[in-house]
């Protein structure tokens, strides 16, 4: 049998234990105030919800995400829809909260939308390409393509076309058509930032045809053996040459511009505001003067080589930037509460 010693050494150790205990329940009961608020956010944090996830058009049940975190954001939703669906990757899919709404935004938290009867509409985008292969690709051509009319005039025209003198106008339009397109695929790969990392791939083949197709409609006729100066000569070669440089600094100072406003890997928007360069200034007056550029510059190039093929260029280019103008527009006013008052493209215009 133990001694009254042993008994009463065994009762003294759990000391330390309880009066931490102790010591615990004083520091609980001396932040009572805060219980409520502490034991609503254990409360929270352990809620969980389940996710119908819905095809948009059909209306058919693709499946059913359960145990889905509050705080967990869209982009957390395509991840796991592309572990148990591994043909839609995050890039091809598109979420609404309701069929005829619109996307909602990758970094958007499921608590922060409008969910209704626990279902995300789905939407498959179809295989999809990243845009800096697209404007590689889409740009290429045309560096490429043009100069082959230039350069080997016999293969395109015949023999005898090989023989032929240049015009002075041919000469400066190969040099300005090679500045654009090279300004083009420099700016893709050390300039642009884009916003959304893919798009469809048929888009690929659409963005080539138009490209490479007119690259080939203008080439064909400004290095064609009949091709005749334009009708002021040299004044308005070297004019138009000139405006046309003016017009793609313009293009490019605003590609910058709009870069810096968004920070390396993000997808931050800001308003866009002239900065310290002059040819800036056209951002206070429209949204989009890397638009305004772009069709200054066909405007100075058609100028230099007086060409109907390089006018319907530019005009069909004026139409398709003026839609991504007005969209755009409509996209900052939307966005921006306090967006100046500007046009889309055209200063006093439109």
């Amino acid at each position: 049998m133990a001694s009254p010693s042993t008994v009463t050494h065994t009762t003294v150790t759990p000391q330390p234990i309880v009066t931490k205990i102790t010591k615990l329940i004083d520091l609980l009961h001396s932040k009572a105030k805060d219980l409520p608020f502490c034991v609503g956010l254990i409360q929270f944090s352990c809620q969980r919800m389940k996710l119908e996830i819905v095809h948009q058009r059909s209306g058919k049940q693709i499946l059913t995400l359960s145990d889905v975190h509050p705080k967990s954001t869209v982009a957390d939703i395509k991840k796991e829809v592309f572990r148990q669906k591994t043909s839609w990757y995050p890039s091809r899919q598109q979420f609404k909260t309701d069929p005829k709404g619109r996307p909602v935004k990758d970094e958007q938290l499921l608590e922060t939308l409008d969910i209704k009867n626990s279902k995300l509409y789905f939407k498959d985008l179809g295989p999809q390409i990243g845009w800096k292969t697209v404007f590689l690709t889409e740009y290429s051509g045309p560096f490429f393509l043009y100069p082959i009319f230039y350069l080997r005039p016999g293969i395109i025209y015949g023999e005898n076309a090989a023989s032929k003198h240049y015009d002075l106008a041919v000469q400066m339009a190969l040099i300005a058509w090679t500045i654009h397109y090279g300004k083009r695929l420099l700016e893709t790969l050390f300039v642009h930032r884009f916003s959304h990392a893919t798009m469809p791939i048929g888009n690929l083949f659409k963005n080539c045809s138009y490209y490479w197709g007119f690259a080939a409609f203008i080439a064909y006729f400004v290095n064609h053996p009949l091709y005749t100066s334009p009708m002021l000569g040299t004044n308005q070669i070297y004019g138009g040459f000139a405006g046309f440089i003016l017009m793609e600094y313009g293009n490019f100072v605003i590609h910058c511009l709009l870069r810096d406003l968004r920070p390396p890997g993000t997808k931050e928007r800001k308003i866009p505001y002239a900065n310290s360069n002059p040819m800036s200034l056209l951002q206070n007056f429209v949204s989009c003067p890397n638009y305004t550029y772009e069709v200054g510059a066909w405007f100075f190039f058609a100028i230099m080589t007086q060409c109907l093929a390089v006018v319907i260029f530019m005009v069909l280019g004026l139409g398709q930037m003026t839609i991504w103008a007005f969209g755009k527009h409509r996209n900052y006013r939307r966005e921006f509460k306090n967006y100046p008052r500007r046009k889309a493209i055209l200063p006093f215009i439109m």
